[in-house]
């Protein structure tokens, strides 16, 4: 294993965060450099505003800001208010639907109390401390003059280049529509790379593996501007112009599926979304090779402890994986609503009970009066994606109601169901809702 002078790179390296950098020892040798003299390094990672939430494949993007400040540096959290008015074609091969900009700023609103959970954030930028700053891309973009920005940056990016990234090919090789609207975002995202750093002193654009094309057009643009200033000026090069990028690894389950997606869709970081209760299942269920990998990037815990838990035996791997549980359920909910989630599972699965932080699902008491079918409940209550996914359920037998299994999709659930005024739905054994009346 590669060994690093900077306490950033090395933690990102023994946790298994790093995939690719421009220049490792370069910005080894920057960090190393600013940690001895406690200097905090502006580091950015840009997300988004597309949903109302960020979902756990957000995850490795948010601890990597994380660590960063855990180690001293200078966290700059980049709420996308301009490029999602865009579309990042990376990793896509379709168009994202557009959307208003009531949408997107809503979005951003709810998706900024989400960090506050994980990082230390300051209303105001002061370059000795290490507390994040948040900043909105549309601050700047929304103000271009379009003509004097063609002027002055597009001169600066070579086409050839722009299609040659993997996310313009490979929409270009399915003859998918790309649009130029999209085809500008990675020209967007390089600018603000050199927005940041202009106004920010920021040295690092950190990215999924699926941006290094995007990041590589910040590491050049940077590069040209500096290069240019520094002819137009008589002063010697400021060695410390220089700027970089990292990536990480996009995150598979040992299984090959894409993290943060199960069979009921996304699992988002928000509890308005999903439930602590469902966030702390889904941790708890990860598989078993996946142990020791989700540990090292989700959770603070030493490496010491990890070892431990990632090569528990027997039973000792269900133990493992309610630390798991417990841990990344407590960075993004707080430890009460890990804890209360790790109770509730224990009511549920271990004495047969029904726990307080069960999701819920309201119902109007006249639709049990009329009676609903079994596959509807199942769907409309979201046990189920559809109601075709809730009739498979049913038929194979991994659907219960008040902890009775039911095999018929068009069996009626009545108000005569109710138990203390509440229907506890199951789909296998580890998915369970609480149907109530309003």
């Amino acid at each position: 294993m590669t060994i690093y002078k900077s306490k950033f790179l090395q933690t990102l390296n023994i946790r298994g965060f790093i995939d690719n950098c421009t220049d490792f020892n370069g910005l080894d040798d920057l960090l190393s450099k600013n940690e001895e003299n406690k200097t905090p390094t502006p580091l950015y990672i840009g997300f988004d505003c597309t949903a109302a939430s960020l979902h756990v494949g957000s995850m490795i993007q948010i601890m990597a800001l994380r660590i960063a400040q855990q180690c001293g540096h200078k966290p700059i959290i980049l709420m996308g208010g301009g490029t999602t008015k865009i579309g990042d074609p990376s990793g896509k091969d379709e168009s994202r639907k557009m959307l208003t900009d009531d949408d997107i700023n809503s979005n951003m609103d709810s998706i900024k109390n989400i960090f506050i959970n994980f990082i230390n954030i300051s209303e105001e930028f002061d370059p000795s401390s290490n507390d994040a700053i948040m900043v909105n891309n549309d601050d700047w973009l929304s103000g271009l003059n379009y003509i004097k920005f063609l002027r002055d940056f597009g001169v600066l990016f070579s086409v050839n280049k722009m299609l040659s990234r993997e996310s313009v090919k490979i929409r270009l090789e399915k003859e998918s529509h790309l649009s130029f609207l999209e085809f500008n975002y990675m020209i967007l995202q390089a600018y603000d790379f050199y927005e940041l750093n202009k106004n920010y002193g920021c040295k690092l654009q950190i990215g999924g593996s699926d941006q290094w094309g995007n990041i590589l057009g910040g590491i050049e643009l940077n590069r040209k501007i500096n290069s240019s200033n520094d002819s137009n000026e008589d002063s010697n090069k400021d060695l410390n112009k220089e700027t970089f990028g990292l990536t990480t690894p996009l995150i598979t389950t040992a299984s090959g599926g894409k993290m943060g997606k199960t069979a009921q869709g996304a699992v988002w970081l928000k509890e308005e979304m999903l439930s602590a209760y469902d966030y702390w299942q889904f941790w708890r269920n990860t598989e078993d090779a996946d142990i020791g990998r989700f540990l090292r990037f989700f959770t603070d815990l030493p490496e010491e402890e990890i070892s431990k838990l990632e090569n528990a035996e027997g039973s000792g791997i269900n133990d493992s994986k309610v630390v798991l549980a417990n841990a990344t359920t407590a960075l993004c909910h707080g430890q009460a609503a890990a804890d209360q989630a790790h109770k509730t599972a224990k009511e549920v699965f271990e004495k047969g009970g029904v726990g307080d932080s069960l999701p819920e699902y309201v119902i109007n008491i006249e639709i049990l009066n009329d009676g609903i079918q079994a596959y509807k409940i199942f769907a409309e209550s979201g046990m189920e994606k559809s109601g075709g996914s809730a009739r498979r359920l049913i038929q194979g037998g991994g659907a219960k109601i008040n902890d009775q299994k039911i095999s018929d999709p068009e069996a009626i659930i009545t108000a005569e169901n109710l138990d203390n005024n509440q229907i506890k739905l199951s789909a296998g054994k580890k998915r369970h809702l609480l149907v109530k009346i309003d």
